[in-house]
């Protein structure tokens, strides 16, 4: 059977594009690499989600490998199996949805103008954007209306134009850390809000609320009450009857006919077996790193640099949510018996924000673009916590009587809350994705070298919020007070790649996230995004993918 429209990937970018095309009629398969875990298999089992990375494949047979600077400034390569840093986060439908915080800000009108708002940057690539914020403000709103997403809209010096007055669902219950927050910056002068959220407060359509069971990032939501692109859109995409889910499907090479299309996906089964898909249509989401690492292995002497990239694009310019996080201590000694039970009360969420710098004018930076900061609490995970404490600062281990009331002390006499900081990761040179020859995964196919390079310039942002947001902490009497600027791109937060824009020779994709070079290819994950903005970039990847949805269908009704 040929579909008219094949989908690689299952997450935030990928759903919206299955969704809106099985519900207009078309018929549509999903090749996911992952298998499909059901709500039930979303438990709250510490061991089971993040120490034996169940929903993750087993390094041993699925690595990436990582080029960074050491501590010397040379340039040193290691296997993710060695390190034990996996670069993967959802390997399941629904992929890294499942797993996501859902902090849902939407990109500001300034991110899609990064180069004419301020000026080049030595060493950084960095580029306006095809398309306007006005051109994705609708499919925001449809995000948040379909998607689910909660949320009080407060006026502030950045809220972004808005054609809904709120979200459609209200805020989540609160912590009464939030309230603090308020008073504080209250007194500093800061402009703080509630933050939005990808997770629903009220039931929507065979989907719980949230009943604030503590365990939200890196976790799957056993209510559904999270906005994942599994419960969201594949569901109701399969009510239609015109959508067929493959999991356990690896694609490992797209087959071109020598005239610039694609007629096949060639992916192997359940089994390892050998199979293929045709289709009219084909569309990449498997996140900015498999994406970019798919087109370089679909290679032939039509491309023989990788599929869509005769310009040398592809895996160029990868870009990665990232700034900085830090954290402060509220110990309960010194708080009345009613405040510490309030703090320690589990579940509750700290949804506040701040982006009164999301635009920097300052004496030693000048003007610059600058970023978003949010705030939760320290993850719930208490094996990960006790890992943590198991050697003193130093690097000296403690065991016995030392390690036991170090542990009783942490978990019975305070509480650790954090801010997150998050600044563009100007695109760069040093910072892309190839294939590692060395080193193959368990199918023989080479792996994806992550060169890991940053803009110095990012961290300088980041230490300007980290500054600003140390000082609300110790305003509301937090102690041990500290930030961790962070250099290191995150697996979970990627982009770029492909980024998209109107000339060929330095984009893959066009405006329509179309490939420039391949008729019936689109990339519809982070992988278009030329600039990250500052804030998570899961909001605007559903947004645009259900842009491209829309220019899909307009390509099937007039071509085909």
């Amino acid at each position: 059977m040929k579909y008219d429209v094949c989908v690689i990937g299952s997450g935030a970018g990928a759903g919206p594009v299955i969704y809106e095309l099985s519900k207009a009629g078309y018929k549509v398969v999903v090749l996911e690499k992952g298998p499909w875990a059901k709500t039930e298999d979303f438990n709250k089992d510490e061991m089971t989600a993040t120490r034996r990375d169940s929903f993750r494949p087993a390094l041993k047979d699925e690595c990436h490998t990582v080029v960074k600077k050491n501590k010397e400034g040379k340039w040193m390569k290691r296997s993710t199996y060695d390190s034990g840093r996996s670069f993967w986060n959802g390997n399941c439908v629904g992929g890294s949805s499942n797993f996501m915080s859902g902090y849902f800000h939407r990109l500001k009108p300034i991110d899609f103008n990064l180069l004419s708002e301020f000026g080049p940057i030595e060493g950084a690539n960095v580029v306006d954007w095809p398309i306007n914020y006005e051109e994705l403000e609708s499919y925001y709103e449809k995000t948040e209306r379909i998607v689910g997403v909660s949320g009080k809209v407060v006026d502030h010096s950045f809220l972004e134009p808005r054609s809904t007055p709120d979200f459609p669902f209200p805020p989540l219950q609160e912590n009464i850390f939030s309230s603090w927050l308020d008073k504080g910056a209250e007194k500093l002068k800061y402009e703080i809000f509630p933050t939005p959220r990808g997770i629903i407060s009220e039931p929507k359509e065979g989907r719980n609320a949230c009943y604030y069971s503590n365990y939200c990032g890196s976790y799957g939501c056993s209510s559904d009450a999270k906005s994942s692109s599994r419960v969201a859109l594949i569901g109701e995409a399969g009510k239609t009857g015109n959508c067929k889910v493959l999991p356990n499907s690896k694609v490992f090479h797209l087959e071109t006919n020598g005239d610039g299309r694609i007629i096949r996906a060639n992916f192997y089964d359940s089994g390892n077996e050998k199979q293929y898909i045709e289709a009219t249509i084909f569309v990449v989401a498997a996140q900015a790193v498999e994406t970019s690492r798919l087109l370089l292995m679909s290679k032939n002497t039509e491309f023989p640099n990788g599929l869509a990239n005769n310009s040398g694009q592809v895996g160029k310019n990868m870009v990665y949510s990232s700034g900085g996080v830090g954290s402060g201590q509220l110990y309960f000694s010194d708080l009345d018996k009613e405040d510490a039970e309030a703090l320690d009360t589990p579940g509750l969420f700290i949804n506040r924000a701040i982006q009164q710098w999301y635009e920097i004018d300052h004496p030693e930076l000048g003007r610059v673009k600058g970023g978003t900061v949010d705030f939760v609490s320290e993850h719930a995970n208490g094996i990960t916590k006790a890992i943590k404490l198991k050697k003193t600062s130093g690097g000296k281990l403690l065991y016995g009587s030392g390690l036991k009331k170090r542990l009783f002390d942490y978990f019975t006499k305070q509480r650790k809350l954090k801010f997150e900081i998050f600044v563009d990761w100007l695109p760069n040179d040093k910072c892309y994705v190839t294939l590692d020859d060395e080193v193959k995964d368990k199918w023989g196919d080479p792996v994806a070298k992550i060169w890991a390079g940053h803009h110095e310039h990012d961290n300088k942002v980041a230490r300007y919020l980290a500054d600003k947001t140390e000082r609300l902490f110790k305003e509301i009497g937090m102690k041990n007070v500290s930030t961790g600027i962070g250099s290191s791109p995150p697996a979970n937060l990627q982009a770029g790649g492909c980024r998209f824009g109107n000339d060929p020779k330095t984009s893959v994709l066009d405006k329509n996230c179309k490939a420039h070079e391949v008729d019936n290819l689109y990339v519809s994950d982070g992988s278009f995004m030329p600039t990250g903005g500052s804030v998570t970039y899961t909001f605007s990847i559903y947004a645009n993918s259900f842009r491209v949805a829309d220019k899909i269908i307009a390509d099937l009704n007039s071509n085909y």
